[in-house]
């Protein structure tokens, strides 16, 4: 029962803002395809324009070196508001370069007053690839994640492609809400190759 946000790729595949009722029906609070331009409402946070494109229905946007205080191309949206009711947040991301940095990561940030707070992404530590947080392994293939906002309570859930059911990765609590923003970004990515 919560509302969801889809948006879509990031090197990633579209994604949307749902909202399940308590009658069980669900309702989109926002949802960009990523065709031909960004919808309404979205935010570059460090734009590099040369290193973001949309093409055959997703956002890609390239791996830069750097890390959650100075990622370039970091597209934030304002959140929607956390006392209105639980939502979640949905992206297919997937890297149609495997990584090869330690901590090359893409997926979703949370702000709080224009403070990276938490992440859910898919990370490549140590040569392997992983759901974080909780360090969930994974295979390097496209993945569904979830960040369901419930209040002050997060649950991070994740579905490998080809998998039926969302698997959870951790849980926990967001600081008091303030400017929230969610973001979808990559960083840790090589300075002289590149990485979608």
């Amino acid at each position: 029962m919560w509302r969801t946000a889809l948006f879509g790729v990031l090197g990633l595949i579209p994604m949307t803002l749902l909202s399940q009722s308590r009658a069980e029906e669900t309702s989109i609070i926002f949802a960009d395809p990523f065709q031909e331009r960004l919808a309404d409402g979205w935010h570059w946070l460090r734009e590099l324009p040369e290193a973001w494109r949309i093409r055959e229905g997703g956002l890609e946007i390239r791996a830069l070196p750097g890390d959650a205080n100075s990622v370039k191309n970091a597209l934030t949206r304002p959140a929607p508001d956390r006392t209105a009711g639980a939502f979640a947040v949905e992206v297919t991301v997937s890297n149609l370069t495997p990584p090869t940095i330690q901590f090359e990561q893409v997926g979703i940030t949370w702000y709080v007053d224009d403070k990276p707070v938490f992440k859910l992404v898919k990370e490549l530590i140590d040569g392997k690839m992983y759901i974080i947080p909780g360090r969930k392994p994974v295979e390097n293939v496209a993945v569904r994640l979830r960040l369901v906002i419930d209040g002050n309570r997060w649950i991070a859930q994740y579905r490998p492609a080809g998998e039926k059911d969302f698997l959870v990765a951790a849980e926990g609590a967001l600081p008091p809400a303030k400017n929230d923003q969610v973001s979808l970004q990559c960083y840790h990515g090589p300075q002289d190759s590149e990485h979608w």
